[in-house]
């Protein structure tokens, strides 16, 4: 099945979630009928971010608080001492049940809303889909048979068809010059967190072995390293000693084996995002109980804005269709709900796309009553393990996509705190080590982060006549279908959408016209 969407347009002067602004944020948006799991990584891949079925991507030079896609490298992610002591707390809670003395408060990664929910969401509620799901499902399905039947027809006259003359179209939103990184560091203001752009702590012993190790390979440079291993070495009368000074790895701490009387059982679920799955439904009840709890108590929101339909429509209700090819992972792509079980109920949901180069977080929703296990930085952690395993199973799924980080809410920092990991340049779309980008974003909200003057988007519309357009149950070229319209802001629109998915994306996904 192709990707059918329905392009809304530039939404502006609408409520920012971060800032608390009025009318700051601005972002394009789409609805998103179906969308497979290769068009959705080549989107973000270009700053866009799903929410339900409404995939949208910020304006990043108008709007207030500018998202930057982030991802990390789980396969070079080392657990850092803050994350080692939640891992820690888990365990000591599992097994004894301990809890944390003093006030528990909320970490960064569960007090932040994420962008779609307050000021996005109402706005969804609002779009005026003009298509039926179903109709247009039957009708697609028609009109898809009736290509193929084409297809095998015309194959063998595909060579003398004719050639769409290129047409090199790149379109901008708004106006002003992009701010140009600037190579100058500065501390960070007091209570704005960490100095990211500085090396991580280290421990005493560690820069120690590290001197040295350097002083050995100034003293002899071939026998250096054999020197120094064979002084590190243990005897083997103490392989215990050994094995203690060996520092754990993300998933020793994770997956550490339990005693048989610990107080507690905790259990995570993978369950397919369908009303189909049996598992899905019979925990949806306990599922959505969790999220309005979670809502009104962290949130504050109302019960009449965290009912059963806007719940499905935000968490249960995703474009991505369904694959499970032979080179993929056991579980396939798609979207899931990530359930943790402890003791037979449900006390966090993490809401996850599993796609063909990554695993992409979408939301969390917890048992508030649980808050000091710090579960927004633990399904953070069992996430970046998720994706590890997952790569042992499909090499090219690599990464961890963490949604958008927004340097100028303070609130939304931590995400960078995952190392190592990278920003999304907001105009070439290429991803550059975080480290390179923070203090640019110090000095400005907007940043280029490619440092090449002369980089363009590779990945942007250069054919657009060559876009797929749905129209009247039949596919066909935007070059063919712009002969039979005569509105000419029409072409704008679809000229701006193509901008925005890039020429690869607009060969593939169906663009719904009325």
């Amino acid at each position: 099945m192709a990707s059918l969407v329905e392009y809304k347009g530039l939404k502006a002067g609408y409520h920012c979630g971060y800032c608390d602004s009025t009318e700051g944020k601005a972002s394009c948006g789409m609805w998103a009928h179906s969308m497979t799991v290769r068009d959705y990584q080549d989107l973000i891949d270009r700053g866009w971010r799903r929410s339900g079925k409404y995939v949208y991507k910020p304006v990043m030079n108008q709007t207030c608080c500018p998202q930057y896609t982030i991802r990390c490298h789980p396969l070079e992610f080392q657990p850092s001492k803050s994350h080692k002591k939640v891992l820690k707390k888990m365990l000591k809670f599992l097994v004894k049940g301990e809890v944390s003395k003093g006030n528990c408060e909320d970490d960064p990664m569960d007090s932040a809303m994420e962008d779609a929910v307050a000021g996005d969401f109402a706005l969804i509620n609002k779009l005026d889909i003009k298509c039926d799901l179903k109709t247009l499902s039957d009708d697609l399905k028609e009109s898809l048979e009736s290509e193929e039947k084409k297809k095998e027809k015309s194959s063998k006259k595909e060579d003398s068809k004719e050639s769409i003359n290129s047409q090199a179209i790149e379109e901008k939103l708004g106006s002003g010059e992009p701010s140009h990184s600037i190579k100058v560091h500065t501390v960070p203001k007091p209570g704005k967190g960490a100095d990211l752009s500085k090396p991580p702590c280290r421990k005493a012993k560690e820069i120690r072995k590290e001197r040295k190790r350097l002083k050995l390979r100034q003293q002899n440079p071939d026998g250096a390293f054999k020197s120094f291993q064979a002084q590190s070495q243990t005897p083997s009368l103490f392989p215990s000693k050994t094995k203690s000074n060996q520092p754990k790895s993300l998933e020793g701490l994770i997956f550490e084996s339990l005693p048989e009387d610990a107080s507690h059982k905790l259990e995570v679920r993978l369950v397919p995002v369908s009303f189909e799955d049996p598992e899905f439904k019979s925990s949806f009840n306990q599922s959505f109980s969790l999220y309005v709890k979670y809502q009104m108590t962290i949130h504050q929101d109302l019960p009449d804005e965290c009912g059963k339909t806007e719940f499905t429509r935000f968490l249960c209700s995703s474009p991505l269709e369904a694959e499970n090819p032979p080179n993929g992972p056991e579980c396939g792509y798609g979207s899931f709900h990530q359930q943790y079980w402890l003791d037979g109920k449900i006390i966090a949901v993490g809401v996850i796309d599993i796609l063909p180069h990554c695993v992409s977080s979408v939301y969390l929703y917890y048992d508030p009553d649980y808050s000091f296990l710090s579960l927004g930085v633990y399904s953070a952690l069992r996430e970046i393990a998720f994706a590890r395993q997952l790569h042992d199973q499909a090499s090219q799924l690599c990464y961890y996509y963490m949604g958008f980080y927004i340097h100028s809410c303070a609130k939304m920092k931590y995400k960078g705190q995952y190392r190592p990991s990278d920003l999304l340049c907001p105009e070439t779309y290429v991803w550059v080590p975080i480290e390179q980008c923070l203090s640019s974003l110090e000095n400005s909200k907007y940043c280029r982060f490619n440092q090449d003057p002369e980089a363009v988007d590779e990945g942007r519309s250069k054919e657009p006549d060559r876009l797929q357009v749905f129209y009247k149950k039949a596919i066909m070229p935007y070059g063919v279908y712009k002969k039979q319209q005569k509105d000419p802001s029409e072409d704008a629109t679809v000229q701006q959408y193509a901008s925005l998915v890039g020429q690869a994306c607009s060969e593939r996904m169906l663009l719904f016209r009325n």
